[in-house]
């Protein structure tokens, strides 16, 4: 299970540089499809946040969908509709659609409402920013077969997950024992709704989806590949930054000598704002003798993988010129200061420089924790609900 490596509700927590709505459009994106989807296939996933103070660009509560990590649809309290957010989701045949999918959301906004409050209750929280995430999809892969997860986290943490193989919800922390048991109870078996909501409902709409965004989605985009280094202690920092791709599966990692070298950082495939993806893949490794070492790419769109070299020579010519800019940066600022003393030395001797006027400093007691700014960084990776979705309430 993903749960039992990271959080997945902290990955979404971790990218920075976009704001909320567009960062699971990509993170998660951060974030989630790498954890829990297969990269060979297509999937429908849904996102949706409640929080106890809205600030600026955080409504009340959002929701978001994502097919393929292009997000589709969105939610918010803000404006209280329902909107296509990907071009093509404007093909959708049904003309009630976008009403229903209001309708839905706007339901989801008061449980969501209920649920902060429920949770904040439970913590013995009575303030504060605090916020009620769930996330779930299915995946449709390229033999055929599906799969699907459903998640719920509470203040960026994991809280309450399903059990794909026995179906049922099982609790993350003690605190969520209490919502298991009901869910999972004879009366409610809400296991078995989201079963058949993740096997059938939902990969029916991303057979729809995938049809109405046919165009795009199956667009081939190639990579440009850059590789790069920078001295790590007695070590080489490699990096290979990859960019400009579509569609958004790839595989990128360094090898020497040909053998793949193991890397202990996460790989996050993150958005450009065309629609295409980019991705980092760093290295630290002690440069040998006669070793070579090679930046692997393969991508949907190329006919055959891409091996870039990392040539220290080059690349130590490029780090020996920025080194000698910066020197000259530093020595203008030395001259630069030297000279400004003996102009004041200069005009305090002759009694021609002013004293500085005296002022007082307004007032610090501004917070920069603030809620708006929490649910801001948050939001960078919150994706999507849309069609069908079952907002729960967990008491």
């Amino acid at each position: 299970m993903c749960l039992s490596q990271v959080s997945l509700f902290d990955m979404c927590l971790s990218v920075s540089g976009h704001s909320l709505s567009d960062m699971c459009l990509s993170q998660v994106t951060l974030s989630l499809s790498d954890m829990c989807l297969s990269v060979s296939g297509h999937s429908l996933q849904y996102y949706h946040m409640g929080v106890s103070i809205p600030g600026h660009e955080l409504p009340e509560f959002i929701s978001v969908g994502y097919v393929d990590g292009i997000q589709i649809t969105r939610y918010g309290s803000d404006t209280g509709r329902s909107v296509p957010v990907a071009p093509w989701m404007k093909k959708v045949e049904n003309p009630d659609y976008w009403e229903e999918e209001t309708q839905n959301g706007r339901e989801a906004e008061k449980t969501y409402e209920l649920n902060v409050k429920i949770s904040m209750s439970r913590f013995n929280q009575t303030g504060g920013f605090h916020s009620f995430q769930e996330m779930y999809g299915c995946e449709l892969r390229d033999d055929g077969s599906t799969r699907g997860y459903w998640q719920f986290g509470y203040d960026g943490k994991d809280f309450l997950s399903l059990d794909t193989e026995r179906w049922v919800y099982y609790p993350i922390t003690d605190l969520a024992q209490v919502s298991a048991q009901r869910w999972n109870s004879p009366e409610q078996r809400a296991g078995e709704s989201a079963k058949y909501y993740l096997e059938t409902d939902c990969i029916d709409w991303l057979r729809k989806y995938l049809e109405y965004g046919k165009e795009e989605l199956e667009r081939r985009v190639r990579p440009e590949v850059k590789v790069s280094s920078r001295p790590s202690g007695s070590a080489m920092k490699l990096h290979c930054q990859v960019y400009g791709f579509h569609p958004r599966d790839v595989d990128v990692h360094w090898k020497k000598n040909g053998m793949d070298i193991p890397s202990d950082e996460a790989k996050h495939v993150l958005p450009n704002s065309d629609g295409t993806y980019q991705l980092r893949v760093s290295v630290e490794v002690t440069p040998e003798d006669g070793a070579s070492y090679s930046c692997y790419v393969d991508h949907s769109s190329l006919d055959e993988p891409l091996s870039v070299m990392w040539d220290p020579k080059t690349d130590g010519g490029n780090t020996g010129r920025r080194v000698a800019i910066i020197c000259c940066v530093i020595v203008m600022a030395v001259l630069t200061v030297a000279f400004a003393v003996i102009v004041w030395r200069k005009m305090n001797s002759s009694g021609k420089f002013m004293k500085p006027v005296s002022y007082s400093s307004p007032s610090s007691d501004r917070t920069y924790s603030n809620p708006e700014y929490i649910g801001k960084k948050f939001q960078e990776k919150i994706p999507a609900d849309n069609a069908r979705s079952r907002s729960k309430i967990y008491y």
